[in-house]
């Protein structure tokens, strides 16, 4: 940690906004009482009530404290020296994220962030990553639902085949069974954000499986068919027929970062590659649905007017499903890892979380960043610069488990 002391063990900026409030909510409610955080944001009174409102939930613990600030980098500045540890909740970070990463990186803060926006990740990575780590500083993006399910999944996979089997994995598919609650309005605006921010080329560069990856590529070629991604689907055993899942663009690159930061590769596998997918059940079903995306994505890039009619129509900033609904969500994925062996052996990971996304993600990022703040030796601790979830180890997972977390492994062959 920083060796100067500071006023707030941890800081979340955007507490207004609708993940950043129950992120707010959940560390109010369920974290230790003598951590010494705030709340920031650009308006004071929101961030008044706010404040209030937590008071509500728990008057018996320090309160936190209030920090009025604009996103401009002499703000951002100023912000991260007051703390060991940023929480960014602000999107789109392809629009906003880059100035409190900054400000991050040269005050020797700490910074994580809920972003699922691989183009961005991999823009602060070139730009950051180097500074990052010659200053001490954890940069710890898609700290939130991207990546943490996909990722923590894969690395227990990893563990076990190791464990088992003494041998590497050749292939991990994480499969989503349900995610419950629809998008924020911050969700839809991330898509339109990043087609006005990057270019197509960086974009496509971004997406590429092993863009975040410290290290090549390995060699080993992969095992989806030409006929499976015409068709957009895969039938994969136990889970059936499965499809392109849109968060795979941002799971992907991260996993396979983590792949490259673990002994450069060599523990999870010389041969490693990730896959994910969600569940469709049938493959007419999913080439209608993938093609109508590819096609809507594809006329926000091209067409202006439609892009501008689709800003127009989307909910106000900050919106999201009303609490009340929280209790009827569920969020369940599950990984097959094949071991690098033969006869060919099989192991499952399976997460459930019974709540809501948005706010499983404020209860993940929170996790990640006190792990940091109160944990051991762990290898994000240890490596510095632009971390995955994965680096947290066991130490994220028991963490995860104790906010009501779920997970299950076992062998499947």
């Amino acid at each position: 940690m920083t060796s100067v002391s500071r006023k707030y063990d941890l800081i979340v900026l955007g507490a207004t906004g609708y993940t950043g409030r129950l992120t707010a909510e959940y560390i109010q409610e369920h974290i230790t009482t003598d951590l010494k955080w705030a709340i920031a944001g650009r308006n004071g009174s929101k961030l008044s009530r706010l404040a209030d409102d937590l008071k509500g939930i728990n008057a018996d613990r320090v309160q936190p404290g209030l920090e009025v600030v604009e996103l401009n980098r002499d703000d951002l500045q100023q912000l991260a020296q007051k703390t060991q540890v940023l929480i960014s909740t602000v999107g789109p970070f392809a629009k906003f994220g880059e100035p409190v990463v900054e400000a991050c990186v040269k005050s020797k803060t700490h910074y994580f962030d809920i972003t699922g926006e691989t183009p961005f990740t991999l823009d602060m990575l070139q730009k950051y990553h180097d500074l990052a780590k010659k200053n001490g500083v954890v940069l710890a993006p898609h700290s939130g639902v991207d990546s943490v399910p996909a990722d923590i999944l894969t690395y227990l996979c990893v563990q076990k085949i190791r464990q088992t089997y003494g041998v590497g994995v050749r292939e991990s598919i994480n499969v989503l069974h349900e995610l419950g609650g629809g998008p924020s309005a911050g969700s839809l605006a991330t898509m339109v954000s990043l087609i006005e921010t990057y270019s197509f080329q960086f974009t496509h560069c971004a997406l590429r499986p092993y863009a975040l990856s410290p290290i090549p590529p390995p060699k080993a070629a992969g095992t989806v068919s030409l006929l499976d991604r015409l068709l957009a689907s895969r039938y994969i055993p136990p889970f059936g027929v499965v499809t392109h899942f849109p968060q795979a663009e941002c799971d992907i690159g991260i996993v396979h970062r983590s792949w490259g930061l673990y002994e450069q590769g060599k523990y999870y596998g010389d041969k490693f590659r990730f896959y994910e997918y969600q569940i469709i059940g049938r493959r007419l079903k999913a080439f209608l649905t993938h093609y109508t995306v590819s096609l809507v994505r594809t006329a926000l890039r091209l067409l202006p007017p439609f892009r501008w009619l689709v800003k127009r129509l989307l909910p106000p900033s900050g919106s999201g499903p009303p609490k009340s609904e929280f209790a009827n969500y569920r969020v369940f994925f599950a990984t097959v890892a094949t071991a690098d062996c033969e006869p060919t052996r099989r192991v499952m990971a399976s997460l459930n979380y019974k709540g809501s996304p948005y706010y499983l993600t404020g209860v993940l990022v929170v996790q990640a960043a006190l792990t940091l703040l109160e944990g051991g030796d762990t290898l994000g601790r240890k490596l510095k610069g632009m971390v995955t979830p994965a680096t947290w180890g066991m130490e994220l997972v028991d963490r995860m488990k104790q906010a009501g977390v779920e997970f299950r492994v076992s062998l499947l062959d």
